[in-house]
């Protein structure tokens, strides 16, 4: 790395002109960055504070101003990454007027081309969450769960997911395949292969209203 990486730049000392609380976010986005590209590249059981701190350019002392420990920081890279998604998933939900498959897919194309862009949150949430303890894999099942609302009110008022038996099971079955091919491709390395993904996963989903549509 022969430049320096702006996002870990330290605030000058003396008078930057930013309020106490500017700084304080400064230091915890620094922190957040560091702990996923440091959980990304060596995993969460190898990953160490001092990985992230050498990262993030902050003081120990710091660090613990702001998180009680590893795992604390942590979960709060878990909730970045799911306000992150929860973002981008909202903006693509269209209106009622649109049809529902081309709302799916559009939000699917906005969803996987995220994942694709910000891979190491992609890989920490889908792939490390799992070796990082109780608490972790609580936080992911929430979030996944949360994907099921989205899905379910987004689609709601579609005559479509409305005839299906049981539409929230089905957002479910739906939610969690995707996990699991974001999952699989995380860990083989074709990360950038899941902005192809929407469409099949489409198609597939096409199938499964046939009968009813």
């Amino acid at each position: 790395m022969g430049s320096r990486d702006v996002r870990y730049e330290p605030l000058r000392p003396g008078r930057h002109g930013l309020s106490r609380a500017q700084v304080r976010d400064s230091q915890r986005v620094r922190l957040l960055l560091g702990m996923a590209e440091a959980v990304a590249e060596k995993g969460y059981l190898r990953t160490t504070v001092a990985d992230v701190l050498k990262r993030a350019r902050i003081s120990r002392e710091t660090f613990y101003q702001h998180y009680s420990g590893k795992e604390d920081c942590f979960l709060a890279v878990l909730d970045e990454s799911a306000r992150l998604l929860a973002s981008t998933l909202g903006d693509g939900t269209g209106t009622s007027a649109e049809p529902v498959l081309d709302r799916l897919e559009r939000v699917l194309a906005t969803y996987f081309g995220t994942l694709a862009d910000q891979e190491a949150l992609a890989r920490v949430f889908f792939v490390e969450s799992y070796a990082a303890g109780l608490a972790a894999q609580h936080k992911r099942v929430e979030v996944q769960e949360r994907f099921v609302d989205l899905m379910v009110s987004a689609f709601e008022d579609s005559p479509e997911w409305r005839a299906l038996p049981d539409a929230r099971f089905a957002c479910r079955i739906v939610v969690g395949g995707i996990s699991s091919l974001v999952s699989a491709a995380i860990i083989r390395g074709e990360t950038d292969r899941l902005r192809e993904a929407a469409p099949k996963v489409v198609a597939l989903v096409s199938r499964l209203l046939a009968p009813v549509a």
